[in-house]
């Protein structure tokens, strides 16, 4: 081999060796940060990374049908602080030490949660430790405080001198307190999903859409840039007026609280319409207290003499029976098959199938529907439905009960459900009826929303539904018409007249109503108890040129009740003042 070539295989091996020894010296570079320096740079990269935070939606507000709030999204925040901000630190702490004391003493005084020497202290502390996110106050505020906080002398240098800074979080409130609360519905926490009544059946609409921002470490301070605006909640417009929302619930609060029931509802329904003006619901507390616990207007239960007029409209307009025929009654119960048949009213006597209703006789409805459908029961219940009760057009509030009209298995039972028990619907389906009978017959579904809006634009609107163009021919419904009234301004008959002593009941010299009572035994524990009872007053007004349609129902009265007196007077209250204003 000759010199040159010797230089030349040389020459590469040293490369080689070069290359070899840089090679192994990457991969220890490598291998050392991957293992004993990780730590170090996962800190770095952490603090270089953007992290993502979502801008929270407002949420819509649910109004009343003149646009006053039932329900919005308050902005309320929490106070932070990042103590590690240079500025605070410069000139040995001067910019801290000169203003500690004011800004403890404007937190204490506008947040109120700790005194001067408390929010000072706390904030020392943090301030020794070097803490990054401290939060300043344990509550939220609100609006006005957050402004009154902004004109300290040190928050106005802004956060990257005072290290001070607000986050926002929503509230939901509701203006009007109570008010039709368990219609309005709730929500899951701060800015969650909705849980029950509108907040939930909305949900959707009313959430709107969060964005995002991402957040990044430079410099020693956090910048936020938005990657995506959110997109505000629409807002619900509802049918609830508060001004007749609040008559119903003062009237129904009064007549509960006199009879100490267990609970009571009322309802008030537009006759043309079907809108739900105003849907109260009252508990009563095992200490005594009175709140609204359960949307009671949507769940069903046996509605008792009220069915009695939904069963004579069937007979009438099946041809079974006429308004003027007539049916005996006696002071000792009527005995069908096993079951016995009692009336309140103890007397012998003949009545017609219009006294029958006025005077509510259990053993006259009795008679009259095993009468006429004795042995095709299946037919009553075909007709009844026919009616619309059974419909699946119903309203807005998710979870409300369906009626419940079963095809009886017997006459017996059929002689039950005669006068409404063995049958269940909510009072609100009641007076889905009774308006039904106020409006020419016309069934319209009971609404709790007209219109979806954005930055008060209708962007859908949502129009009154007839459920049945006819629940009856019109002169089924001119005797039913003529019934109601008698049962209230009969004064011999109508359980929602006068009481024995001339004391008036549904009756009015500001308005006519008409309507009926109803009165049921409470089933507990799988029997029926005599002495316990639900009552119910529906009716609508004016009876000449019917616009509102009302129910009052109340479970478990305690002292001396009467269905006309405590429910049909609360009727009568709600219809005066209406026609008042």
């Amino acid at each position: 081999m000759s010199d040159e070539q010797r230089n030349t295989v040389w020459r590469f091996a040293i490369i080689f060796t070069v290359i070899a020894l840089g090679f192994v010296a990457v991969l220890a570079r490598i291998i050392y940060v991957q293992t004993v320096e990780r730590d170090e740079w996962m800190k770095v990269a952490e603090n270089q990374v953007p992290t993502h935070k979502p801008i929270e939606a407002t949420r819509g507000n649910i109004l009343d049908c003149n646009g006053r709030l039932l329900a919005s999204s308050m902005p309320q925040y929490y106070i932070y602080m990042d103590t590690r901000v240079d500025a605070l630190r410069m000139n040995n702490n001067a910019l801290f030490n000169q203003h500690i004391d004011s800004l403890a003493a404007d937190l204490a005084r506008i947040v109120g949660d700790k005194s001067e020497a408390e929010y000072k202290a706390r904030i020392t502390q943090a301030y020794k430790k070097n803490e990054a996110r401290l939060k300043v106050c344990d509550r939220r505020i609100n609006y006005l405080q957050r402004q009154a906080l902004e004109k300290n002398s040190l928050i106005r240098k802004g956060k990257y001198k005072s290290g001070i800074f607000f986050e926002d979080q929503h509230r939901r409130i509701k203006p009007y307190g109570i008010l039709a609360s368990r219609t309005i519905g709730s929500i899951y926490g701060e800015g969650g999903v909705g849980n029950s009544g509108l907040e939930k059946r909305f949900d959707k609409e009313l959430r709107g859409v969060d964005g995002m921002s991402a957040i990044q470490k430079i410099g020693g301070r956090y910048e936020s840039v938005t990657v995506q605006e959110s997109k505000d909640g629409l807002d619900v417009v509802t049918t609830i007026d508060a001004n007749l929302q609040d008559i119903v619930e003062h009237a129904l609060l009064e007549s509960v609280s006199a009879q100490e029931a267990r609970w009571g509802c009322c309802l008030l329904m537009e006759t043309q319409t079907g809108y739900i003006r105003a849907i109260a619901n009252i508990d009563r507390s095992e200490s005594g207290e009175y709140y609204e616990a359960q949307n009671h207007a949507v769940q069903r239960v046996e509605p008792g003499s009220t069915f009695k007029t939904i069963a004579l409209v069937a007979a009438l307009d099946d041809g079974k029976i006429d308004i003027d025929d007539t049916v005996t009654i006696t002071r000792e119960p009527w005995k069908y098959f096993t079951v016995k048949h009692t009336d309140a009213h103890k007397k012998d006597t003949v009545l017609t199938v219009r006294s029958a209703l006025a005077i509510s006789s259990n053993i006259a409805l009795a008679k009259l529907i095993t009468r006429s459908y004795e042995g095709s029961a299946k037919k009553f219940v075909r007709r009844i439905e026919r009616m619309g009760l059974k419909d699946s057009i119903y309203c807005e509030i998710p979870g409300a009960d369906r009626t419940r009209i079963d095809v009886p298995k017997d006459t017996v039972t059929l002689s039950k459900m005669s006068y409404g028990y063995s049958v269940e619907l909510s009072p609100m389906q009641i007076a889905m009826f009774y308006n039904a009978i106020a409006n020419n017959g016309k069934m319209m579904r009971p609404m709790l929303v007209t219109a979806i809006q954005q930055n008060g634009e209708v962007v859908k609107r949502f129009k009154p539904e007839v459920v049945k163009s006819s629940i009856c021919s019109k002169q089924t419904l001119q005797d039913i018409r003529s019934a109601l009234h008698d049962v209230v301004w009969d004064n011999r008959l109508g359980t929602a007249s006068v009481n024995p002593w001339g004391k008036r009941k549904a009756q009015s010299d500001l308005v006519h109503i008409a309507g009926k009572t109803g009165t049921a035994q409470l089933l507990i524990s799988g029997r029926y108890q005599p002495k316990r009872h639900r009552i119910t007053f529906v009716g609508y007004f004016p009876e000449e040129n019917p616009k509102y349609t009302c129910i009052c129902m109340m479970e478990d009265p305690k002292h001396n009740y009467d269905a006309g007196m405590d429910c049909g007077s609360t009727v009568r209250i709600i219809a005066e003042i209406k026609i008042k204003n």
